[in-house]
C-alpha cells in the first residue's frame, strides 16, 4: 500500500489501511497467483504516477485494454476489493475519532447531542422552550429501494466481522495473540467475500429489496435506537437535571413494497407481504430481548416485593397460555419477572402465528413492559435490570409491530387513469383542475357514484386502498406513512387520493363522520412545479373538502420536495434555489393558513440530488421551515455508508437531531443582506439553468452523446433494483429516471450533473458583481456555502482525462454509423465549462487547490483514486468491445456490471 500524507491524528487509520491492504494482497496471490498480484501492483503504481506527474491517461488505458474477459473481471474485482477495505478502515476511524472526543475533558464531539445541547443551554435555552419543542420533535429517516450500490446481505455480515476485528484493536490494546486471531478472522471474511459473487444472478424482487433494507432496520437501528435516547437523556440531564422527559422523537420509514411510482411490481400484494415481513423481523427481535431479560430479571419473592399488577398478569397469562404455563420450570416458581417474561415470549410467538392468545396490538405488549418497569422502580430494581428493560421499552414504543412506517407513492397520472375509468370519462386528465376538483368533491362526500366501480384500469389502484383499510387494524396506526403523489400539479391531484380511498372503502370513523386515515403528501419534482407549489397548496388549503380532511389529520400537512428531477430539469443551482424558495413560500403560507407544514426531503446520495451532509443541509434550510421535524429519504450507497455500522448510525442520528435542535431553538437571526443575496442567487439560477438546458434538453444530438459517453446502456440492465430505469418514453433524457441519469455521469468520472452551468453563471456573476459579493455569501450564508462546497466536492472527484476516454466512445459511434463526431462536437464545451466552474469556485473561496479546507476528504479521494482509475479504464475498454458486438455478449455484460458496482463503491455519492 502506498503511504499518503496523513494528519498526526490519522496515523492509526494509515496502519489499518496498510493492514487491510496487505491482507487483500495475500488473498489475490493465493486466490489467483503471485504474478496477478504483481500485475495489480504495477497498474496501481502507474495510476499513482499518472496523477502525481500529470501524465496523459493513454499509457494506463493501453495497459488495461484488450485483456481476456476473465482476467479483466479479476482485475476489476481486485481494485474494488482494495478500496472497499479502505472504506472500512475509514469508517472504523470515524469511531476512533468519536472515542477521542469522548475521552477529552469536555467529552462532546462537535455536532453531537452533548455538544449541541450544551451550546443551546449556554445560549439561554431554558426548560420551558425544551418543553415546548420536545412533544413535536420528530426525526424520521426513510429508506427507499433506489440502489446505486447494492451490497448483498451475506457480504454485509462478512463486512461486519471485519469491522468488529478492527474495532477490537481500535486503540492498539490487543495482545499479539489476540491480534493474530483478529487478523485471521479478517482474512477469512475477505477471502470468503472474494469467493462470493457481488450481485445475484437474477434481478432482485421487492422481497429481496426488503431483505436488504430489513438488515439495517432490524440488525443495526434496532440496536442503536435505545443508545440514541440514552445519549439524548444524558445530555439533557447534564444541563437541566430531571426537569425534562424525552418522548419518542425518533422513528423510521420505508418505501420498499409501497413505492408504486413507475414500478409495476409493487401493489397491494407487495404492501401486505412487506408488512408481514417487517412484523416477523421485529417480533423475532423482541423475543430475543425477552429471552435475555428472563435470564437477567431473576429476582425472588423471598428477596424483594413485586407489584400486584405483575402477579395478576402472571395469573391471567397462565389461563390465556396454558401450554406455555405448563412449561414454566418449577425451580423458577418464586421468580415472577422471569415467569412473566417467559409468558410474554409465548404470547409474542402466538402473535407471530396469528393465534387468539397473541397480543392484539403493540400497545398491549408495551403495557406489559411498563408493568415490569413500574414494579422494578417501586422495589429497588433500578440498578437490577431496569436499564436493559428500558431499552426494550424504547424499542417497542418506536418499532411497534410494524418496524417502520410504510410510505405509499404513486404518480398522479395513474390516479387520473383510474378515475377516467371509474367516471367513464376518457378526457378526465385533460380537464381543467377546477372542474376535476368539483367532480372529486362529489365522490368524496358521497353525492356522486362511480359509473363503473369495477373498471379494469382502476382495480389495482383500488386494491391498494383496500389493503390499507384491511392492514391498519392489524399493524397499528403508525404502520403507514404518507401517501405521496408524484408529479403533483394541482389541488385535484391530492383530492384524487381522497376520492379513490372513499370509493375503495378506506375510511375510519372520525369526530365528524368517516375520514380517510392517510396523510396525502404532494410531491413537487420539476423546477416549474416547485415554483408553482405555493399556488397549488393555497388552492388545496382553500378547498373546504380538503380542509375537513386536514382537520382530521391535526391540521398537519406533509409536502415532499423532489431534489432529483428538479436538478435533472434545470441543473443544480436552479434546483437548489427553487427548493429554497418553495420552502420559504410554503412556510409562510402554512402560517397564514393555520396549518403545520412538514417538509419531506427526497434527497439522494449525489450532490446533484441533494446528497450533501444532512447536518449542513438542515442548517442551510430557510428560517422556520424545519420546526422540529426532519423527514428525509436515505437511499443508494448512503444507507450503507451512514447506517452500516452501529456507531456510525448513532453518530448520523445525533448529527441530524442536533441540527434540527439548533435550527429550531436558535435559528439564524434575520439577515439584512438577504435581499441582495437572494437577487444574486436568482441570477445564478437563471443563468446556470439556461446554459444547462441548452445542452441537456435543447441540443438535438445530446441524447445520442449521452448514451455513447456514459455506461447508461449497462446501468439500464443492472440487477440492483426492481424498478425499471426508464419512465414511459423513447429513451431521451426526459424519459430517464434521475438516479440512472446521475449515476451514468458519475461512472464516467465527469460528475457533469453537479456542475454543468455553474461555471458560466458564476463567471458572469463575478464579472458583474465582483468576487467579494460571492465570497461574502460563501462565508456568511449557509445555503450558498453548502451549494458551493457540494460543487467543489464533485469537481475534486472528477477526472477529465478519464472522462475523455469515455467521450471518445462517441467518436467510435460516429465512425461506425456515419453520424457526426459527437465527441468533437460536445467534449470541448463540457471541458471548458468544467474549467470555468473550477476557476470560479477557487476564486470565490480564495484557494489554489480544490478541497484545501477539507484535508480528510482530500486524503480519502487520494486513497481511492489509484484503485478506481483502473476500473474506469477497464470499463471503457469493455464498453467499446460490448457495443462493437451489438451488446450481445452476456459475459462481457457481467464484467461490465461488476465495474459499475466497483466504481460506485469507490466514488461514493453516486446516485
Amino acid at each position: 500500500m502506498r503511504t499518503v500524507e496523513f494528519a498526526p491524528v490519522d496515523t492509526l487509520l494509515r496502519e489499518d489501511v496498510k493492514l487491510l491492504g496487505a491482507l487483500v494482497g495475500e488473498i489475490l496471490a493465493e486466490q489467483r497467483s503471485p504474478a496477478f498480484l504483481a500485475e495489480v501492483e504495477r497498474l496501481r503504481r502507474a495510476a499513482i504516477l499518472r496523477r502525481e506527474n500529470d501524465r496523459p491517461v493513454t499509457g494506463l488505458a493501453d495497459a488495461l485494454a484488450g485483456h481476456e474477459l476473465i482476467h479483466a473481471g479479476d482485475l476489476s474485482r481486485a481494485f474494488s476489493t482494495y478500496f472497499q477495505a479502505v472504506n472500512l478502515a475509514e469508517r472504523v476511524h470515524r469511531i476512533r475519532r468519536r472515542r477521542e472526543h469522548e475521552r477529552a475533558e469536555h467529552g462532546a464531539q462537535p455536532g453531537g447531542l452533548r455538544d449541541v445541547i450544551g451550546a443551546l443551554a449556554a445560549q439561554g435555552v431554558g426548560v420551558e422552550e425544551w418543553a415546548g419543542l420536545l412533544p413535536r420533535l420528530r426525526i424520521e429517516p426513510v429508506f427507499t429501494a433506489h440502489p446505486t450500490e447494492a451490497v448483498r446481505r451475506v457480504l454485509l455480515h462478512k463486512e461486519r466481522e471485519i469491522v468488529r476485528s478492527l474495532v477490537n484493536d481500535i486503540d492498539r490494546g490487543r495482545t499479539p495473540t489476540e491480534r493474530r486471531a483478529d487478523r485471521g478472522r479478517m482474512r477469512m471474511a475477505l477471502t470468503a467475500s472474494w469467493q462470493t459473487v457481488e450481485a445475484p444472478a437474477a434481478k432482485p424482487s421487492v422481497a429481496d429489496e426488503f431483505e436488504h433494507v430489513g438488515f439495517y432496520l432490524s440488525e443495526v437501528l434496532y440496536r442503536v435506537l435505545p443508545v440514541f435516547f440514552e445519549v439524548f437523556e444524558t445530555a439533557l440531564r447534564e444541563q437541566y437535571g430531571d426537569a425534562l422527559a424525552l418522548p419518542d422523537v425518533l422513528g423510521f420509514g420505508s418505501w420498499v413494497g409501497g413505492d408504486m411510482d413507475g414500478n409495476p411490481n409493487v401493489g397491494a400484494d407487495t404492501i401486505a407481504a412487506t408488512l408481514a415481513g417487517q412484523r416477523a423481523l421485529v417480533l423475532a427481535a423482541y423475543r430475543r430481548d425477552i429471552d435475555r431479560l428472563a435470564d437477567l430479571l431473576s429476582q425472588s419473592l423471598s428477596r424483594v416485593d413485586f407489584s400486584d399488577d405483575v402477579l395478576q398478569r402472571i395469573a391471567q397469562y397462565r389461563e390465556l397460555l396454558p401450554q406455555a404455563a405448563a412449561r414454566l420450570h418449577p425451580r423458577h416458581a418464586d421468580m415472577p419477572y422471569r415467569n412473566l417474561l417467559t409468558l410474554m415470549g409465548a404470547r409474542l410467538r402466538a402473535t407471530s402465528h396469528d393465534e387468539a392468545a397473541g397480543y392484539p396490538d403493540a400497545a398491549a405488549f408495551v403495557a406489559d413492559i411498563e408493568c415490569i418497569h413500574a414494579s422494578l422502580l417501586a422495589h429497588r430494581g433500578e440498578y437490577a435490570g431496569d436499564f436493559v428493560l428500558r431499552r426494550l421499552l424504547r424499542r417497542a414504543r418506536c418499532f411497534g409491530f410494524h418496524l417502520a412506517s410504510l410510505d405509499l407513492r404513486q404518480d398522479s397520472a395513474m390516479h387520473d387513469l383510474a378515475l377516467a375509468g371509474l367516471l367513464g370519462d376518457p378526457q378526465w386528465e385533460a380537464r381543467d383542475p377546477a372542474d376535476r376538483a368539483a367532480r372529486l368533491h362529489g365522490l368524496i362526500d358521497g353525492h356522486t357514484a362511480p359509473v363503473d366501480a369495477d373498471h379494469a384500469e382502476a382495480r389495482a389502484t383500488l386494491e391498494v386502498f383496500r389493503a390499507v383499510a384491511r392492514l391498519r387494524p392489524r399493524y397499528g396506526d403508525r404502520v403507514f406513512g404518507p401517501y405521496i403523489v408524484s408529479m403533483s400539479r394541482s389541488a385535484a391531484d391530492a383530492l384524487a387520493v381522497l376520492a379513490l380511498a372513499r370509493i375503495a372503502g378506506c375510511v375510519e370513523p372520525g369526530d365528524d363522520g368517516d375520514v380517510v386515515p392517510l396523510d396525502v403528501a404532494p410531491l413537487f419534482e420539476t423546477v416549474a412545479d416547485l415554483e408553482a407549489a405555493a399556488d397549488t397548496m393555497r388552492a388545496l388549503f382553500d378547498d373546504p373538502v380538503y380542509r375537513t380532511h386536514l382537520a382530521a389529520r391535526g391540521h398537519r400537512q406533509v409536502v415532499m420536495l423532489g431534489y432529483s428531477d428538479s436538478a435533472k430539469d434545470g441543473g443544480i443551482i436552479a434546483s437548489r434555489w427553487a427548493l429554497q424558495q418553495t420552502q420559504v413560500a410554503l412556510t409562510a403560507l402554512a402560517q397564514d393558513s393555520g396549518v403545520r407544514i412538514v417538509f419531506f426531503h427526497g434527497r439522494g446520495g449525489s450532490a446533484s440530488r441533494g446528497g450533501s451532509k444532512t447536518e449542513r443541509a438542515v442548517i442551510a434550510a430557510p428560517r422556520g421551515s424545519v420546526d422540529g421535524v426532519l423527514r428525509l429519504t436515505e437511499q443508494g450507497e448512503v444507507i450503507h455508508r451512514k447506517y452500516g455500522i452501529r456507531a456510525l448510525a448513532l453518530r448520523n442520528l445525533e448529527q441530524a437531531t442536533g441540527a434540527v435542535l439548533r435550527t429550531t431553538l436558535r435559528p439564524r437571526p434575520p439577515e439584512p443582506r438577504a435581499p441582495r443575496w437572494k437577487q444574486l442567487a436568482a441570477e445564478l439560477a437563471r443563468d446556470s439553468s439556461a446554459h444547462y438546458r441548452a445542452l441537456v434538453h435543447e441540443h438535438p444530438d445530446f441524447p445520442a452523446y449521452f448514451r455513447a459517453a456514459t455506461p447508461i446502456d449497462v446501468i439500464e440492465r443492472l440487477r440492483i433494483g426492481s424498478r425499471p430505469a426508464k419512465r414511459i418514453g423513447t429513451g431521451g433524457v426526459e424519459s430517464l429516471r434521475a438516479i440512472p441519469w446521475v449515476f451514468s455521469w458519475a461512472q464516467n468520472r465527469s460528475g457533469l450533473t453537479a456542475w454543468y452551468g455553474v461555471g458560466t453563471a458564476l463567471e458572469r456573476g463575478l464579472a458583474l458583481h465582483g468576487r467579494d459579493a460571492y465570497a461574502e455569501m460563501v462565508r456568511d450564508w449557509p445555503f450558498f456555502a453548502t451549494l458551493v462546497d457540494d460543487v467543489e466536492m464533485v469537481l475534486a472527484k472528477s477526472d477529465l482525462g478519464i472522462f475523455e476516454c469515455y467521450s471518445r466512445l462517441a467518436a467510435d459511434l460516429a465512425s461506425a454509423s456515419g453520424r457526426p463526431d459527437l465527441h468533437a462536437q460536445m467534449h470541448p464545451g463540457i471541458v471548458a465549462e468544467f474549467r470555468r466552474t473550477r476557476a470560479a469556485v477557487l476564486a470565490i473561496k480564495g484557494e489554489d487547490e480544490l478541497l484545501a479546507g477539507d484535508l480528510r476528504l482530500r486524503q480519502s479521494i487520494r486513497l481511492r483514486n489509484p484503485y478506481v482509475d483502473p476500473i474506469s479504464l477497464l470499463q471503457v475498454d469493455l464498453l467499446q468491445r460490448w457495443r462493437a458486438g451489438d451488446r450481445s455478449d452476456d459475459g462481457l455484460l457481467q464484467v461490465l456490471m461488476a465495474t459499475v458496482n466497483g466504481i460506485a463503491a469507490g466514488i461514493q455519492n453516486t446516485g
